[in-house]
This record gives C-alpha cells, structure tokens and sequence, in this order.
C-alpha cells in the first residue's frame, strides 16, 4: 500500500495524544443529563435489525434531531459534514451537492444512495437524488460509510443515507418556529401530533424563500468564447444564482402493524447556480416536485419465528423549467445567438416499489432475513424547447439566432423516454458463533431490463474484543446502475449515451475498532481499501467534438478515519474525526482529483448556564488535487468556523438561537469541473461558498 504523508502521521499522532490526555483526565468527570452526548446508539440500516453502533457490521453514523438542533444545521449539508470520510462539494448547476465518500466524487453524484424512510429518492434521470427533507422533519440519519449493495440493491455504492422523518413518537404535540437569516433567508415551520382514536397521527410542514448567496464567478465558459471572438457577452464577473421557494410536507399515520406515509417537497423559483452549461445565467428558473407515499405492514410476531415487513411505494418526481434557461447567454458565439442559446427541458418520473422480508429465528445462533422486491420506472413526458438543433419540420439544423422551436414527442430531443424493471431476491444470515463473535453474511441478485443481472456478496465479522472493544473485518461488494442521462442521453453536442453501458463496480475491504468504556468517551478508528471498476466516463468520439459514455474508468482508494466523542467534565462534550484518503485513477497513473486528503472537524457543545449551550464547529479541508489533465494549482484549502448560541426552555415555552457560520469570512471553494474536450476550463477559479453569515431562530412548543 502506498506510503501515507508524513503531514497525515503528525496529525493522527497529535489528535491521538490530545484524545488520550482527555481520557485520563477526565475519568470522574460527570455527564450532565441534558447533554446526552453519548447515549447508546442503535442502527438499523446495516442488517435491517437494530443493533448498536459497535456491535453493528459495518462502519455507520447515527445522527439525531438532538445534535441537528444542537449544531444550529438549517439544511442536510450542515450536518453530513460533521460524517468523517465525508465531504460535501457542489456542482455548478444550482450548487447541488456532491456528498463524496472517501475520496469518490463525479458530477452527478449517483455513487451514493439516498433514502428518505429506508426508500431511494434517487433519480432515473441523472441517478442522483434531488433535494432531501428539511431538517426540522428529520428524527435521525444513519449513514454507511461503504458498499451497501447486498442490502440495498443499486447505487449504495460508496455510501447510504437513510433519512428518518419524525413520527408521533418524536413530536411533542405542537411546535410553531421562524427562522431569519442572511441573503433574505425566511422560513417557518409547524409540527404537529396526535391521536384520533387508536390511530397515531404526526404532521410536518415547512416553508422557505431565500435570494441565496451572491458570491461572485470571475470568468465562466462563455468568457473563453468572448477571447475567441473578441465579444463581451459573458456575464462574469458576476454572481451565482441560487433563488429557492420550498415547501416541505410530511404526514405519518400508525395503527397496529400499519403505518402510512406521504410527502411532498416542492422546489420553486430555483436558480441555475453557475449556470446549467457553466455560463452564468441570472434568468434561468425551474421547478422541481417530489410526491411520495408508502405502505408499511410489520408484524413481529407474524408467527412462530417469523418477522415479517411488507412495504408497497411510490415516488413521482416533476422537473420542469419556468423561464428560458440560457446555456450560453445573450451574444454568445460571436453574437450568432442574439437571445441567448436557449435550451429548456423538462420531464416527468414515476417509481413503484414492492418489497417484502422476514426474520427467521428457528435455528440455534442463527437469525436469517429473506427478501424479494420488485420495481418499476418510467422516465415519460420528456419535453425540449430550444433555438438549437435539427428542426422537426425540416429535419435540418436549426440556423443560428432561430426562435425556441419545441421538440417534445420528436426524435430530436434531448433524452429518450424509457421503462427500467428490476426485481431481486436476498438472503443474510446472522451467526452468532460464540458470545464474543458473530458473522454476517448476505447476497443479494438483481435483474434489470436494460442491463442484466448483478451478484452482490456481503461479509462481515465482528469480534467483541473485550468488554470495551469491538473489532470488525469488513467485505463487500457494490454496484451502481448506468442512470438514463448516460444511457439515452441523445442530440447533446457534448456528451451522449450508450444504451449498451454496464453498471460500475466496486470491492471493498474495511478493518474496523470501536472503543466505548463508559457513556463519557467513545473512540473509533477504521481502515478502508477499494477498488472501483466499469466506471462510466465520457469519452471523446473521433474526429467530432462529442463524446460518449463508456465503461472505461478504473479507480482505487485507501485510508482511514478516526473519531472522538467525549464528555470533558459535567457540562462541556467533545465531537472530533479526522479523515485521510488517496484515490488514484489508474487510467490515467494520477491522483484521481477533486476530493480531499485531509479533513477535520471539531465540534463543541458547551452549557455555560443552566439551559445555555453554545456549540463551536470547526471544518478543515485540506490537499485537494486536480484531476488528470486539468493544469491549475491543487485546490485552496480552507477552515470555516460556526457557532450556534442556544436557549432552551426560555418561559417554559420558547427556544431561541442565534447562529452564524463561516465567522471569519474565509474564501472557501469547491472545485469546478476540469477540461473539456478542447481543454478549456469553464471557471478557473472555482465555486466559491458563502461567505459569513447569520441567522435567528424562534421556536414555540404547545
């Protein structure tokens, strides 16, 4: 294995100490009830059975409503940062986030699975989930850092989000809030629970409007035209774009072994970021919708030795453009397109989804889960206006500086419409070999329509080293399905699809300890090596400027991450991790780019009065590389500081805080994409993120 850093030996070495002089220090220190820092915490996502974080077969984070709260987060991207091997980037279109697991990053980001309720949101469009649940409606998270595949089918590739929403279980009958920030930034929110008869009810809803942050891009790609032609159409220096108005509903109803779910998250007004082609556009909007609904039957005792789940789903996802989206702005190609190289599309997706399981507890030492699934999705009502193209009336190029001509329903426009089926079967065993030692197995078969079918193994040995420590060796394999974009991508005079495309693999090997000697102090350290193979990339056609996705990337990656959790006396606890990873695309012999070396996060949580806490958050993202072929300098690294004052009980009714992050207004960016296939860097200078900014929070409980 290649030689770690000497910069990553002196960090592990200094956090080490610094850990264990608070660990003897602090041996008789008491934990203030409030706090909770270090409950027991139980995860289900690894087996589909609760289990404790030690005890549990793979590397995961469990992070509450409580620490939500207690770190002032007012969106996921806030708190996924505090995941060690964890780093949210972003993607010049609308800023999305790029959650990037131990170094594994694309544009896209569909290596990783999201769940809202142990349910994928993720697309068939682009394979990435777009937009996730507020936080004010979140319970828990749990996250696996690592394969899922053997468990969860497609996608839980290099890691798995599972959102849990709140229930009545979680909702102390009514909550009313209100939140004010920066860059106009309003929200409010109601939860709200009961009961009707024996039938428990619970109720989230949530409104937001922003103008967003206004950082400014230097130059952006239609500056690189403007050199060539000696015009000045681009829009830079100018600002990103990230207007939102979302409104975020979740209802949750239980009755006996039932429970039903609905929700709705509706983006508006949304602003295209740097722009959907990497020109700025301060015009473009869309509007994206997400409309879900689940139908869950457990029964624990369903009969002897058996229990059983049944869920029945389904997932409908509109996105849709409300104003012209300017892929190159007013003037752009030597001013051929007077109006802007317009390019609006829209589509719909529906996702239906039967899954049934069951535990077996008949046989000595053994608990044994069996599953079937089927799925089905429909990627339809594909609709393309645009002023560039092959006219369908004439069936030539549209000349330049044309109106917007619609293509929907044509051979002509941006994507083919299509049906992806998908049915699987699973089996995992659970053995307890001895009181001390318990092997997890499981396989998972997947069949699919368009692709064929896919074999995943899963292995996991966990050793109850002693009565403090728990050792795991970890195995497993993952696969990722070619989303629509890569397979039907058509007519796009930059990249296009392959309908023959394989899905991306990845092996993945894990040494594992976790240290918890009492509820003041827990420890953990993990080492982590895969392979990722088929990788799909876009690869340049021959004597066209086109290029087409193929199964031709190859990427390896090794490293480790070490947390802290400690109470440092009755009233004051310690959150702190360090992650290293190197990833090399074997391609092209280079460091494969983008995703950190070095990350540090620390965090704080410090009652200072009697219902007073102030939560301090320090971030440190360090050694980010370019990918191959790309010339700038390595990436900036940066430090951001947030603090979050807090008042709890406030007249037995109120919690107020006050919040503010990036304190001392530090230039951080993430990384914009490389070259393309005439070697021009859209934006040199990266996507910059949101300088210091505040906001206050009121909330109200009945």
């Amino acid at each position: 294995m290649p030689k770690i850093t000497r910069t990553s030996l002196i960090i592990i070495i200094s956090f080490t100490q610094f850990f264990l002089n608070f660990v003897h220090a602090q041996d008789d220190a008491e934990l203030l009830d409030e706090l909770r820092f270090l409950r027991v915490e139980m995860v289900s996502i690894a087996t589909g059975t609760k289990q404790s974080i030690s005890r549990a077969p793979a590397v995961t984070t469990v992070i509450t409503a409580e620490d939500i709260k207690a770190m002032g987060a007012t969106n996921l991207d806030d708190v996924l940062e505090s995941v060690p091997g964890l780093h949210v980037a972003r993607n010049n279109i609308s800023y999305k986030p790029i959650y990037t697991f131990r170094g594994i990053s694309s544009k896209f980001n569909p290596q990783v699975l999201m769940l809202v309720n142990g349910i994928s949101i993720d697309t068939l469009y682009s394979g990435k989930a777009f937009g996730t649940p507020n936080v004010k409606s979140i319970a828990r998270i749990e996250i696996i850092r690592g394969p899922g595949s053997a468990v969860f089918g497609a996608d839980a590739f290099a890691g798995v989000i599972n959102i849990i929403t709140k229930t009545k279980d979680d909702i102390d009958g009514t909550e009313v809030g209100a939140r004010f920030g920066s860059f106009n930034t309003r929200n409010a929110w109601i939860l709200q629970s009961g009961n009707v008869g024996d039938v428990d009810m619970a109720f989230t809803l949530e409104y937001q409007t922003t103008d967003g942050q206004s950082e400014i891009i230097d130059r952006d790609a239609q500056s690189s035209f403007d050199d060539q032609f000696g015009t000045n159409a681009s829009l830079a220096p100018g600002s990103v774009n990230l207007s939102l108005r979302n409104i975020d509903a979740h209802f949750d109803m239980s009755k006996d072994l039932w429970r039903l779910r609905l929700g709705y998250q509706g983006w508006k007004n949304l602003g295209m970021g740097a722009g959907s082609n990497q020109a700025l556009d301060p015009n473009g909007r869309f509007n994206y919708a997400r409309i879900s609904a689940d139908l869950t039957y457990h029964n624990p005792d369903f009969s002897k030795n058996w229990d059983v789940t049944a869920q029945l789903s389904h997932l409908n996802t509109n996105w849709e453009t409300t104003d012209n989206l300017w892929l190159y702005p007013p003037g752009a190609f030597g001013g051929a397109y007077p109006d802007g190289l317009i390019g609006n599309p829209s589509l719909l997706e529906d996702i239906s989804r039967f899954n049934i399981s069951g535990f077996y507890s008949g046989f000595n030492k053994h608990t044994l889960r069996l599953g079937m699934g089927l799925y089905y999705g429909d990627l339809h009502d594909v609709q393309w206006v645009a002023n560039r193209g092959i006219n369908p009336a004439t069936g030539q190029p549209l000349p330049p500086g044309s109106p917007p001509v619609d293509f929907s329903g044509t051979a002509y426009t941006f994507i083919k419409e299509g049906v992806r089926k998908n049915w699987h079967l699973f089996l995992q065993d659970i053995w307890a070999i001895t009181e001390d030692w318990e092997l997890t197995t499981g396989l998972r078969y997947d069949h699919y329509s368009d692709f064929g079918s896919t074999l995943n193994p899963r292995i996991a040995l966990v050793w109850q080293t002693n009565a403090e420590l728990t050792t795991k060796l970890l195995y497993g394999r993952a696969f990722r399905a070619p989303s629509f974009l890569e397979q039907y991508g058509i007519n796009n005079s930059v990249a296009l699809g392959n309908p023959d495309l394989e899905p991306e693999t990845i092996e993945t090997w894990e040494l594992a300890f976790v240290h918890q000697a009492d509820d003041k102090k827990r420890f953990s350290f993990n080492l982590f090596y895969y392979k990722w193979q088929d990788a799909i990339r876009f690869v340049p056609d021959p004597l066209t400027n086109t290029s087409t996705a193929q199964n031709i990337g190859s990427q390896t990656g090794y490293g480790f991450e070490i947390e802290a959790k400690l109470a440092l006396g009755k009233n004051v606890s310690l959150l702190s991790n360090y992650a290293f990873q190197r990833s090399k695309d074997e391609n092209a012999n280079h460091d494969a780019g983008n995703a950190p070396h070095h990350q540090i996060y620390f965090r704080t949580d410090w009652q200072f009065l009697p219902f007073w806490n102030l939560n301090t958050q320090v971030n440190w993202v360090a050694e980010r590389q370019r990918v191959s072929g790309d010339s700038r300098p390595n990436i900036d690294n940066y430090t951001t500081v947030d603090l979050n004052l807090r008042r709890r009980n406030f007249n037995k009714h109120w919690d107020f805080s006050i919040g503010v992050r990036n304190l001392f207004d530090e230039d951080a960016r993430e990384p914009s994409l490389g070259p393309d296939t005439n070697g021009i860097i859209a934006i040199p200078n990266d996507l910059p993120l949101a300088g210091r900014n505040y906001f206050m929070e009121l909330q109200y409980q009945f």
